[in-house]
């Protein structure tokens, strides 16, 4: 009995022993701790294309002969002089000193009529439809000869999108679509078709993947029979093609405008933002942006000059002003 006790003992030592130099150890390393989450980076929009340069742009400017004088001049010495290598003059004559001050290449005699009808504005887009496909550049942007462009905010819009995508971005005119009656040669109807159109006198943007699309009803002069086909202008063509045609739709945006806006409601200082600006012209001289600047309503009636001052306030004949001061006038 004596001899199990003192088993046992010997034996509690030796647990006790083995338990003492058990807590002596050093502890094994802790698992290395997981990496935390680096901070989710803003993913760039999935629409979201390469890089745009300003020469993947081709703008687009609508005239007559009769306007050169009287509103390029205007247009030469502001945006467009920021803009140069981007931008191509479609009229209906030959102007030597216009393709003087512009540059020989960038002024297209489309030899249109210089009557203003639905046939001479669709001959004249079927000419920019045509003369932007052999440019091989990734954006088609119309404008007409009252838009100012701010070549930045263009560039910056765009780049939200892929321009080999079904993008179609501009301002209607309207609040509804329009509806057309479809024609087929010899008279006979085919369909009522309603689609929405971007209105030309704010301007709009095409991709070149859905310029692509529209092909067969505008390369080479077919602009003009789809357009004979609703019997519509040029804008409202566009906006048959590619709605009532295609099936793509337009991207409704706030940054075009056109003379048919009350221009004195958009705020002061939003006006550095917008892609397009336009004014009233002699039968409403009153509906111009309000804007502040170094030139008077009778200086610079349209308010081109001192929209121009405000965003590139390095110009040679801009007085000298701090970028951004808008103050309404």
């Amino acid at each position: 009995m004596a001899r199990a006790g003192a088993a046992l003992c010997r034996a509690c030592l030796a647990l006790a022993a083995t338990l003492a130099a058990l807590l002596l150890l050093p502890l094994p390393p802790s698992p290395p701790r997981a990496p935390a989450p680096a901070p989710a980076s803003r993913a760039a929009p999935a629409s979201a294309g390469p890089l745009l340069r300003p020469d993947d742009v081709f703008i687009a400017v609508k005239t007559t002969r009769r306007n050169h004088a009287r509103r390029l001049r205007l247009l030469l010495r502001t945006w467009i002089s920021r803009a140069r290598r981007q931008t191509f003059i479609f009229t209906d004559g030959d102007d030597p000193e216009l393709q003087l001050q512009a540059g020989d290449s960038r002024v297209i005699n489309t030899n249109c009529s210089a009557v203003r009808s639905r046939q001479a504005l669709c001959c004249k887009m079927s000419v920019e439809y045509d003369k932007f496909m052999e440019s091989g550049r990734r954006w088609f942007c119309h404008v007409d000869d009252d838009n100012y462009v701010n070549p930045e905010s263009l560039l910056q819009l765009l780049s939200t999108f892929s321009p080999s995508q079904d993008v179609y971005l501009g301002r209607a005119s309207l609040d509804h679509p329009i509806e057309a009656t479809e024609r087929v040669p010899g008279g006979g109807t085919v369909a009522t078709v309603k689609f929405w159109f971007a209105t030309g006198g704010a301007g709009f943007c095409l991709s070149r993947g859905l310029a692509l699309k529209m092909s067969p009803w505008a390369s080479l002069g077919s602009f003009m029979s789809t357009a004979e086909r609703v019997r519509l202008p040029d804008d409202c063509t566009v906006g048959y093609i590619v709605e009532g045609l295609l099936g793509a739709r337009l991207q409704h945006s706030p940054l075009f405008h056109s003379h048919l806006e009350n221009l004195r409601q958009l705020p002061p200082h939003t006006v550095l933002q917008q892609v397009t600006l336009s004014y009233g012209g002699p039968e409403n001289p009153h509906n111009v942006v309000s804007v502040a600047g170094s030139f008077s309503l009778q200086q610079d009636p349209t308010r081109f000059q001192s929209v121009h001052c405000l965003l590139y306030p390095d110009t040679d004949w801009c007085p000298v002003r701090r970028r951004g001061d808008l103050v309404s006038w």
